[in-house]
């Protein structure tokens, strides 16, 4: 059996997220896997770095799968990319040894969160953003986001349903930042906790509204407490962007994305 890493870019909108659900329910995964599995002329497992909520993109999920079949790369991404539909796409594929994997492997992962800021909402970009109208005091929602940084007791930004077994998380590095009409929120971690970046970024906005100063991010960290942070924010604006992997398994470098936003390099 060969097993191969690959990087998927998707829109989220139309799925219930990453991971397959019930029959009938319509997953990322499985879409992918019943596009490959046809490829392979057998059945194939996907497995992902993480697993996204309903809503939310990726613009480089890495993943892999094990196979019998003996088929060039390129007939890989161009079979899958036929095979899939128009919101799914196969960026590359690499074989890699049986020591690499997707999940386990992987020691950060990374994700971007953009909000449109605009008087009116934006209709081309509908449910790939999140459109905020109000004005955002963000100098003080920046002084909240470096307050993110190290490592922490993220309960206070821990949905309900969380199933990991404990919140301690340590964010390596958080951005926020300005391209044209877009805030954009640069996040990552050895790990994220069930709607970890979809909290903050509700309290970020709490703080860039005036409701709060951007110390109420260390009263949540000291106070490990759910109920008192900001709302979710929307799955729209919310994208995987990135795992990492030690070097040995040289994986490609690819442009973080997403790729409409075309930031610089």
């Amino acid at each position: 059996m060969q097993r191969y890493a690959i990087g998927i870019e998707f829109n989220g909108q139309h799925y219930r997220g990453w991971q397959t659900q019930q029959d009938g329910v319509a997953s990322v995964q499985l879409t992918l896997e019943n596009a490959l599995s046809k490829i392979a002329n057998h059945p194939v497992t996907v497995h992902a770095a993480g697993r996204t909520d309903a809503g939310v993109h990726a613009s480089n999920m890495i993943a892999h799968f094990d196979t019998s079949a003996i088929r060039p790369e390129r007939g890989w991404v161009m079979g899958a990319n036929t095979l899939l539909p128009k919101d799914i796409a196969l960026r590359w594929i690499q074989p890699m040894n049986n020591n690499f994997h997707a999940r386990f492997k992987a020691h950060a992962r990374r994700y971007r969160y953009i909000i449109y800021q605009h008087r009116f909402r934006p209709a081309s970009l509908y449910g790939q953003v999140t459109h905020v109208y109000q004005d955002l005091n963000v100098d003080n929602m920046i002084k909240a986001v470096d307050k993110l940084v190290g490592t922490h007791n993220f309960s206070s930004f821990r949905a309900a349903a969380c199933q990991s077994n404990q919140p301690i998380r340590e964010v390596t590095h958080a951005h926020l930042f300005r391209h044209g009409a877009f805030l954009i929120l640069d996040i990552q971690a050895n790990g994220f906790l069930h709607h970890m970046v979809r909290n903050i970024v509700g309290t970020l906005l709490e703080i860039g509204q005036g409701e709060h100063p951007p110390e109420w991010v260390d009263y949540l960290l000291d106070i490990q407490d759910r109920n008192q942070a900001g709302i979710t924010a929307p799955a729209d604006g919310l994208y995987f962007i990135q795992a990492y992997y030690p070097a040995e398994f040289n994986l490609p470098a690819v442009d973080l994305g997403p790729v409409w936003l075309n930031l610089p390099k």
